[in-house]
């Protein structure tokens, strides 16, 4: 039994540079990762770099003035801040002030113009019956870029592609059966369709759709007037105005039959008369980006409530039969999307694919995840603010730090000695994995350090100095004993281990709890305090044990030298245990 014990442990300590050689490695390519993606130092947060502040206030919808309670504007303030951050904008800020306001503070260095667009569009989200679409005065062509329209396809069928039809890019302007002209302006054929379900764009079938128009009766006075009124503000509506668009929907109910702007893949604007809402927002139980293991492109995809789910296969039937065969996804008046259906989608699962990138995939997904507000609002104001903080008190704080990092290094030095070094290494290799690992998820996730995450790192190098701590402890506790270092070495690693690890895990625990209950600020010192606790069990396991198994080799630090730290006399060593077990003979069972 002793041979095998023997040459494992001779093992162990034969093979300390695979270790260091991985994390070298790793620290290696952090670091080219890090000048690669020409990020070469953290996103700071709002406190410390400024960035967008966004003053919201709540409206009060017609026979809903109650509805500005507190209540709903907390729920408002929860899903704005889910949507904001849904965008990969950590660190935003979104509170209340007084009773009808919201701020919502987004750092600098992230994209704020969709932040702002994301913020600022906070009315309910409305699935509503595509019933024209023409090309807006004023914009770019679209058909000069074709790109194919967005699709819905339910369940496990797979996409349908779009009609050239129902195409979001080029069929307002080309598609008879849309009523569009070569002028890009377009007489709402579709709307007068549901009036007479038997109309027809087709110019052979004129004589027989007049004959079914004369048995058809005609609408009353009241349908005639608000059609025409639709048809003249389809008409006129310029949606490359940005005022203009915003009030085109003014004072609109959800049964109401509307006018709408929306930008297609092209980025050019359309209009659009829309039906009555058939679902709401909240019908909508999730959505997501993903990419269709079918045709490796971006799609959407979408979950439905179980009301919501027999509501879609209802009006899915009725849109595919109709012309155009289109449904708009419509959030604070405007066109979000507006993908073609070619038959029902039951089951309550449906994707929304067409030309897509990454970004407009997840930009939708996020529309259809967060949509529904409690409320609606108005945007009052957007000013860049200034750091709160300013680069005075950043520099107060990395000072601070400066500090508790220099005592650390004198007590490691007058205490431990030449185990100095070993400790101060596996900082500096902490202090590169954090730094260059912080400088990554900025662009990677959005995290921003802020004052309260500079703390965190501040706090972190105290518990790294402790694992080190306890490493040692361990080891002079072996020599104190009688053993050399090198035995000394490998009997107190067990020990040191598990106790670093008990340690490094309340305090990942305590980290990732802080992290869910809180929000904003606090977060970030949760973030921080949890990656250097990972890092932290990383450094002790693959730097510092190596280390301390090749300096033990040493004859400084195996001679027990009075720097070394590790001098068995000034640690007041008992005699070695092999000359004690000397004196200790067996005993013949017959002498006694």
């Amino acid at each position: 039994m002793a041979a095998p014990n023997k040459g494992r442990k001779a093992g162990s300590q034969s093979r300390p540079g695979r270790a260091l050689a991985l994390i070298l490695i790793a620290m290696v390519a952090l670091t080219g990762g890090m000048f690669l993606s020409g990020h070469t130092t953290p996103r700071l947060g709002i406190d410390l770099a400024g960035g967008t502040s966004i003053t919201l206030r709540a409206k009060s919808e017609p026979g809903k003035e109650n509805a500005v309670n507190e209540t709903n504007m907390n729920t408002a303030v929860s899903i704005i801040e889910r949507r904001v951050n849904g965008l990969g904008v950590s660190e935003a800020e979104v509170q209340t002030q007084g009773r009808e306001n919201i701020i919502v503070n987004i750092p600098k260095g992230t994209n704020e113009k969709q932040a702002r667009e994301q913020v600022g569009t906070t009315a309910q989200l409305y699935f509503r019956r595509v019933l024209n679409q023409a090309l807006a005065e004023g914009a770019a062509d679209p058909s000069a870029s074709p790109s194919p329209g967005a699709s819905a396809s339910g369940g496990d069928k797979a996409n349908s592609s779009a009609s050239p039809s129902a195409s979001a890019s080029a069929s307002a302007s080309t598609s008879p059966s849309a009523g569009a002209t070569t002028q890009g302006r377009a007489v709402p054929e579709a709307l007068k369709a549901t009036e007479s379900p038997s109309a027809s764009a087709s110019s052979g079938d004129k004589a027989g759709d007049e004959a079914k128009a004369s048995e058809t009766p005609a609408p009353s006075a009241s349908e005639s007037a608000a059609t025409s009124a639709i048809e003249k503000k389809f008409a006129e509506v310029d949606c490359t105005d940005r005022e203009e668009r915003t009030k085109v929907n003014e004072g609109a109910k959800p049964s109401d039959t509307i006018v709408a702007c929306g930008k297609d893949s092209a980025g050019a604007w359309n209009k659009y008369i829309l039906g009555p809402s058939e679902l709401a927002g909240t019908d909508v139980d999730s959505a997501s980006a993903v990419i269709s293991t079918q045709t490796g492109a971006w799609i959407v995809q979408m979950k439905f409530t179980d009301k919501g789910a027999d509501k879609f296969a209802k009006v899915t039937g009725e849109i595919a039969a109709a012309t155009p065969n289109q449904f708009a996804i419509v959030l604070d008046g405007e066109v979000q999307s507006a993908p073609s259906v070619s038959s029902s989608i039951p089951g309550g699962q449906a994707e929304i694919s067409g030309s897509f990138d990454q970004q407009s995939a997840e930009s939708l997904a996020n529309v259809l995840s967060y949509g529904a507000l409690p409320l609606s609002f108005e945007e009052q104001s957007v000013t860049s603010v200034t750091a709160a903080l300013g680069s005075e008190q950043l520099h107060a704080g990395l000072i601070a730090g400066a500090i508790g990092l220099a005592l650390v290094i004198v007590y490691l030095v007058v205490y431990y000695r030449g185990l100095s070094v070993v400790a101060l290494l596996s900082l500096l290799a902490s202090a590169i994995l954090t730094y260059t690992i912080m400088t990554l998820l900025g662009p990677g996730i959005g995290f921003a350090l802020n004052l309260p995450a500079v703390c965190g790192a501040i706090v972190a190098i105290g518990i790294t100095a402790d694992s080190f701590i306890v490493y040692f402890e361990r080891i002079r506790d072996e020599i104190r004993e009688g053993r050399t270092l090198r035995p000394a070495v490998e009997r107190a690693w067990p020990r040191a281990r598990r106790t670093i690890l008990v340690s490094d895990f309340v305090s990942f625990l305590a980290a990732a709890v802080l992290f869910v209950v809180t929000v904003g600020k606090v977060q970030g010192f949760a973030f921080t305090l949890g990656l250097t606790t990972l890092l932290d069990v990383v450094v002790v396991f693959l730097f510092t044990k190596p280390v301390m198994t090749m300096l033990a080799r040493t004859k400084f630090f195996s001679g027990g030298h009075p720097w070394s730290g590790l001098d068995p006399t000034r640690l007041g060593a008992k005699p070695p245990l092999r000359r004690s077990r000397r004196v200790t003979a067996p005993i013949d069972p017959k002498e006694a």
